[in-house]
């Protein structure tokens, strides 16, 4: 095939103790009876979960496929010999807090033997009492935090954050943190799967086990002089077709927010790869002469090789616009 289109993927769904099934009840996803589901992975290319093309002339195959036979059309002739899709699209939801956690950074991760992982959070869901750690607390110091990790008090070092739904937090590698319960995330991040737990709330697994604890990679990776990260403060600009909430301009993605009011025509042109992820409301995406259609916790991927394409909103609409 000549010509690459807007793809959608068939999700992967991934079993974790502290999740639910608010994934189906929010975004109408079938998901395995008798589990409680934590991940929705929407736009993967890893060992364990590689998406499968949903629609058009290439249903059926794979992402690691467009990678291997199409890298230059899918992410640009810059990245030709590219190996790998270099971002991970999920949707979490997370019924109880996660572990106390980080992430190894770019220098760190190879002598680690791990991957780094740079991500961001948009709440897209939250319960009244939602709330995120992310970083230390103002003062705590490597020795403070050590000796809590010992004495199984260390969430106290954690910068603790009520959050509610459109808030949104940017997690470089080295950065500490865990989601709290009541939140429904989605979230843009690296390809990569490293998570190194400081404390997991002396919790079993979904095997009656304790998790294993990576103390020793963790202490290595943390950033010790990060101190109680905002959330992103950003408004909406003022647009008559759609306003755009600028959260993330980093060099391994941007992300933006947007909301499109009903009815809304218009074309989006770039020279990058594209992701769209539906919060709110219905759309349909034309590329190449596919049609998609979208709806909420619906994700699809433009390739750099479909330079323009067309939106138009069916119902008022928020989105995430990412570009990479």
């Amino acid at each position: 095939m000549s010509e690459l289109y807007p793809f959608t993927f068939t999700p992967h769904f991934k079993e974790r103790v502290w999740g639910g099934r608010n994934i189906e009840r929010l975004y109408g996803k079938n998901l395995p009876p008798d589990q409680v589901i934590g991940e929705s992975w929407e736009i993967t290319d890893r060992p364990e979960g590689v998406s499968v093309i949903a629609n058009g002339a290439l249903a059926g195959k794979t992402l690691r496929w467009l990678i291997e036979n199409h890298a230059a059309k899918v992410l640009g002739a810059e990245r030709a010999g590219a190996r790998q899709f270099p971002l991970l699209v999920k949707i979490l939801d997370a019924q109880d807090k996660l572990s106390l956690q980080v992430h190894p950074p770019a220098a760190l991760a190879k002598q680690l033997k791990g991957e780094p992982k740079t991500e961001m959070w948009f709440i897209a869901d939250a319960t009244p009492e939602a709330d995120l750690f992310v970083g230390l607390k103002r003062g705590v110091t490597r020795s403070d935090f050590e000796r809590k990790v010992r004495d199984g008090s260390v969430a106290e070092c954690f910068h603790h954050i009520p959050v509610k739904s459109g808030d949104v937090m940017f997690l470089p590698s080295g950065r500490v943190h865990a989601i709290g319960a009541g939140n429904v995330i989605f979230e843009i991040q690296q390809n990569s799967d490293t998570t190194y737990r400081v404390f997991d709330w002396n919790r079993v697994g979904l095997d009656g086990k304790p998790r294993e604890l990576h103390v020793e990679q963790s202490l290595a990776s943390i950033d010790f002089n990060d101190f109680e990260p905002p959330l992103i403060k950003s408004g909406y600009s003022r647009n008559e077709t759609f306003s755009v909430r600028y959260l993330v301009d980093d060099p391994l993605f941007r992300v933006n927010a947007w909301q499109i009011k009903r009815g809304a025509r218009f074309h989006v042109s770039s020279k990058v790869p594209q992701i769209f992820g539906v919060v709110r409301g219905r759309m349909t995406l034309s590329g190449n002469n596919v049609e998609v259609a979208l709806k909420p916790g619906d994700f699809c991927l433009v390739p750099a090789s479909v330079a323009r394409v067309s939106v138009q909103s069916e119902t008022q609409v928020e989105l995430l616009h990412v570009e990479f």
